[in-house]
């Protein structure tokens, strides 16, 4: 029974050893890295400053697989959001990520990294707070469904200024920055929203950096969140992944703003009818009661019901199956800007299960679309997207 003992003693303690290495390691590619970017990385703290910061971790924010959140108070008396890291991605790559990446943009709906802790085990980032959460918050649930959960209900017209925000924010990163930046987890979750309702694009810890010239990057491994992952993203067989990829995640994005609910749950709640969640969102836009009745909301105004269609037709636009098929960020921004009479309807939508399946390379936008809708055809002249901004 001893040797039994001491044989499990010396096992815990030499995967023990295993994971000090491997956090030694990981911190010593992490500082390498951060001494290359030296002032480009944000303010650095102790992890004994963040204790005192977040007044020994007093008010949780949240918690997820990540890591959990804390409120926190800088000297300035700024309210902060100091995240604490429970896993890290071999060589620290999404706490690097989340530092480099965030650390070089400057832009309204960006969330502002103000610091960083690297300390032993211990990382953790240090944010700008957003006192209204994030927005699955506002679209998932309802004061009637959860009474536990005050949520405030967010007119339409917010909902249309949030999903504005977002693409604004996209389109920086991807064409903005010094550095283009490809975020690969957009999503509700991961877009906060401050006081005023004002959105910021979130949580960089599986973006990846590419140069401006670059169009078509170079991927080992499928990242994202399921539901949101372009085609291209988990198969080649579908194209190239680039800027598009996050295009795609955005139209899902706003979609799940459009129908109010989590696209793979909507899926997998009507797996029996094979009812794709675009695909219901496309069915309720051809329907007669409109989009609104996908909320469960008994329809709404005209004027509601005129921005949930925009919002689902850009959506349904920037969710094309073929990359190349997929409007631009910044053309995203016209469209969300342009009468709703100046957009077509987009294909009947599918589930992307084989890329033997894929539509034709384009199709047609009304004539009075401006000509330089990349990714579409207008009359005889074909457009691209990946030449343009």
């Amino acid at each position: 029974m001893a040797l039994k003992f001491h044989r499990q003693i010396r096992s815990m303690s030499f995967v023990s050893n295993i994971m000090d290495k491997n956090i030694k390691a990981d911190n010593a590619n992490v500082e390498k890295l951060l001494k290359k970017y030296g002032s480009l990385a944000p303010r650095r703290y102790r992890y004994s400053e963040l204790k005192k910061i977040t007044s020994n971790f007093k008010q949780k924010l949240g918690e997820g697989g990540y890591g959990a959140v804390f409120l926190g108070t800088l000297g300035d008396r700024r309210a902060v959001a100091v995240k604490f890291l429970h896993h890290s991605r071999p060589n620290g790559e999404d706490f690097l990520n989340e530092v480099i990446s965030i650390g070089r943009t400057s832009h309204v709906n960006i969330v502002t990294l103000l610091g960083f802790c690297l300390e032993g085990s211990k990382r953790a980032l240090v944010y700008e707070h957003m006192p209204n959460g994030s927005l699955d918050r506002y679209i998932y649930s309802s004061p009637a469904s959860k009474p536990e959960s005050p949520v405030t209900r967010l007119e339409w017209e917010t909902l249309q200024e949030i999903a504005a925000g977002v693409a604004r924010g996209l389109e920086y990163l991807h064409e903005g920055c010094n550095t283009r930046i490809i975020h690969f987890d957009v999503k509700p979750h991961n877009v906060l929203l401050d006081e005023a309702f004002r959105p910021k694009v979130a949580d960089f810890g599986m973006a990846k950096l590419c140069d401006p010239m670059e169009s078509i990057l170079s991927m080992a491994d499928a990242r994202g969140t399921v539901g949101f992952i372009a085609p291209e993203v988990f198969s080649r067989g579908f194209g190239v992944v680039s800027a598009k990829s996050d295009v795609y995640s955005y139209g899902m994005l706003l979609l799940e703003m459009v129908g109010g609910r989590s696209n793979v749950k909507a899926y997998a709640a009507a797996k029996e009818t094979d009812m794709f969640f675009p695909l219901w969102i496309y069915d309720h836009l051809l329907g007669d009661g409109g989009v609104l009745v996908a909320r469960q909301e008994g329809g709404g105004d005209a004027e509601e019901e005129t921005i949930a269609r925009k919002m689902a037709l850009v959506g349904l636009w920037c969710i094309q199956t073929v990359p190349a098929n997929r409007p631009s960020m910044a053309k995203v921004l016209e469209m969300l800007e342009r009468s709703i009479d100046e957009l077509a309807m987009p294909p009947r939508p599918y589930h992307p299960s084989s890329p033997s399946n894929s539509p034709s390379l384009s199709h047609s936008l009304p004539s009075s679309y401006p000509s330089s809708a990349s990714g579409f055809t207008q009359g005889s002249r074909s457009f691209t997207t990946e030449s343009t901004k």
